[in-house]
């Protein structure tokens, strides 16, 4: 049996895998001086050189040898850090940033994003040419900076660990190459406009804003504010109550610029340009500049350039006349960002974007071809002879084998994600996605067909087409309702040990790679490998129910307070009775599960506006997390004081 999915090559993985290898070194502690890992790089490539026709087999470990060590070097230059910034104290600092990116603010009052230290009042000159995290307060009045500028501003510069945890806002600025934050800060003066270009992406940014409300705004302003953020990710236009509601279904990802909206963008363009009749490759260069452009306008999220790059390669295997090869398409795409953006590759959205799309392609499509040649409904009867009914039986067969077979593969994949990143099991991903996300690509099309009647300023196709998108958001939204009232959508877990979910996920890729270079036949055959490893993985790797709350820090400050108060009352060292001592571990009980609930809830909202670049809505997430630990811990000791004081 000869799947037409099947067979694809992707010879890119030689230097992708290797090159993220040695990125992962790097970081776990491979600190050896970049000079000399460059220096072996470049030996690798003479070896591999040397041994192209003497020797192929040598020639494939050298040039893997060689990005093995060109990943590792890439890692410390990338995370370059003077060892004196690990102990630098936060301080108020004097500085002149670029504006490298500015995200969506729901306070008009603040801005922030990333930027480049461009100067440093003394002692920080050394940190010209840093980028940064900057959150600065606005005067009254007066409008956010755009992209490009050049702006002064002082605040409290503060270092950013070495290596955070990947699932925090910290691990996230880490994989943009950002060392430090300066937060509560005063923007104090423009001292160099935005270009052109980007003052004409502001421009039209805003017409988009108004262009995605006409004929909706008035009447349903939750609705226009649902439409804005899936077209342009302006997430700070959900209303409270539609934040929290997507944030706990896990469906907030839905509106961040990403492979769904970009696909439907890109897809829409070649369209109307081949409708146009113009030449493929006047369609290509046209389609691709439309698309970075409508990228550019909405922000540049990483997930939205990483989009890009996948749908320029697609476009550009058909205009060569090259065999339909999603696969090596998907790797020259990450192969791009990698150079342009090493550090990406430890980030969640990364990795749950490209391992999504590698099961879909490699295990999806396979397996869904593999069951229509399994079974088709009337395959002995001639086609010719089939009634309506006959063909819609057949259509509905093949669009379920191929929706089920797709989903069981991604959710593969987001079974582990969801334990590493967000420390949840979601078995209702599933039914989800087979239902959310067709919808959601509908609402995108509607959406973008009104930006493009909005420029060309046939506003009643824009009306016409917000409340075609309109109408379908309110069914995802109803949808969405119903399933947070659902049981077993998602439960809380843990991986036993930190390693176990980077291993488990790497051992899911290999399995994948592995059993499509053999076509799945073989010890292959039946697709089981992969469904294997992450059951493994479940039964023996993850543990089910709420952390335990880390609550050391707290115990020892209060056994120290406690001698110190024992000093000067001696009835505060009194033995405990047998009754104290089980109200108190009673009070133990009910504080940590009122701890673990609140961080389950938390934790879950924190990550989830992490995948949507949501950078306010993470800081005070983190505030909230952070503050709600403390009251609770605080209530927790006052209610244990006074069962040790017999009041209670």
């Amino acid at each position: 049996m000869s799947l037409r999915s099947l067979g694809h090559r992707a010879p890119l993985l030689w230097l992708v895998l290797p090159f993220i290898g040695g990125l992962v070194a790097g970081k776990v502690g491979l600190n050896l001086p970049p000079l000399g890992l460059l220096l072996g790089a470049v030996a690798g490539v003479a070896v591999a050189a040397w041994a192209v026709k003497r020797a192929p087999r040598l020639w494939a470990w050298a040039i893997c040898l060689a990005l093995l060590l060109a990943g590792a070097a890439c890692y410390t230059l990338e995370r370059q850090r003077l060892p004196a910034w690990d102990a630098l104290p936060p301080r108020e600092a004097h500085v002149s940033l670029r504006l490298d990116r500015v995200f969506p603010q729901a306070d008009a009052k603040r801005v922030s994003g990333l930027a480049t230290i461009m100067g440093a009042s003394e002692p920080l000159r050394e940190l010209a040419g840093q980028r940064v995290y900057f959150s600065l307060n606005l005067k009254k009045g007066e409008a956010p900076p755009i992209r490009s500028s050049v702006i002064a501003a002082v605040g409290v510069l503060a270092s950013i660990p070495r290596d955070p945890p990947v699932d925090t806002f910290d691990g996230y600025l880490a994989g943009a190459g950002v060392n430090f934050r300066l937060k509560r800060g005063q923007l104090l003066a423009e001292e160099k406009p935005a270009n052109a270009y980007y003052r004409f992406c502001a421009r039209v940014s805003g017409q988009f804003m108004a262009t995605l409300g006409l004929g909706i705004a008035e009447k349903r302003p939750a609705l226009a504010g649902l439409l804005r953020a899936m077209m342009l990710g302006e997430t700070h236009e959900l209303s409270e109550e539609q934040h929290t509601l997507f944030m706990q279904s896990g469906t907030m990802h839905l509106f961040a610029i990403s492979g769904l909206n970009i696909g439907v963008v890109a897809a829409t363009l070649q369209a109307i340009l081949a409708l146009l009749r113009l030449p493929k490759v006047a369609r290509f260069f046209l389609s691709v500049a439309l698309l970075w452009l409508f990228v550019d306008i909405t922000g540049t999220s990483p997930s939205a350039v990483r989009a890009f790059a996948m749908a320029v390669f697609f476009q550009a295997g058909f205009l060569l006349r090259l065999p339909s090869n999603p696969l090596a398409a998907l790797v020259a795409s990450a192969f791009v960002i990698l150079l342009v953006a090493p550090l990406q590759v430890f980030s969640a959205s990364f990795l749950m974007s490209y391992a999504i799309v590698a099961a879909l392609l490699v295990l999806g499509l396979p397996m869904s071809e593999a069951w229509l040649e399994w079974w088709s409904p009337w395959r002995d009867l001639p086609q010719v002879t089939w009634r309506w009914w006959h063909h819609a039986g057949h259509w509905l067969w093949r669009t379920l084998a191929g929706a089920l077979a797709i989903g069981l593969a991604t959710t593969l994949v987001s079974l582990l994600t969801g334990v590493l990143f967000f420390q949840l099991l979601t078995p209702g991903s599933l039914v989800a996605n087979l239902l959310l996300l067709p919808a959601a690509m509908i609402a995108t099309l509607g959406g973008f067909l009104s930006l493009l009647c909005g420029l060309v300023g046939f506003v009643k196709g824009a009306v016409l087409f917000n409340h075609a998108a309109a109408l379908v958001l309110l069914g995802i939204e109803g949808l969405v309702r119903l399933s947070v009232h659902l049981p077993g959508a998602f439960m809380p877990a843990q991986f036993t040990a930190p390693w176990v979910g980077p291993v488990a996920l790497a051992a899911l890729v290999a399995v994948l790679i592995a059993g499509y270079a053999r076509q799945w036949h073989g010890w292959w055959r039946g697709y089981w490998a992969p469904f294997a490893v992450v059951a493994l993985t479940l039964i023996f790797g993850v543990r089910f129910g709420a952390p335990e709350p880390k609550v050391t820090a707290m115990k020892s400050a209060y056994e120290l307070a406690m001698e110190r108060l024992a000093k000067s009352d001696p009835d505060a060292s009194r033995p405990l009775t047998a009754e104290q001592k089980g109200r108190l571990a009673e009070i133990d009980r009910v504080y940590k599960g009122k701890l673990a609930e609140r961080e389950i809830f938390l934790k879950k909202q924190l990550n989830d506006a992490l995948v949507a670049q949501q950078a306010d809505e993470v800081e005070k997430l983190q505030q909230q997390l952070a503050s709600e630990k403390a009251r609770i811990e605080e209530e927790r000791e006052d209610e244990k004081e006074r069962v040790r004081r017999g009041r209670a």
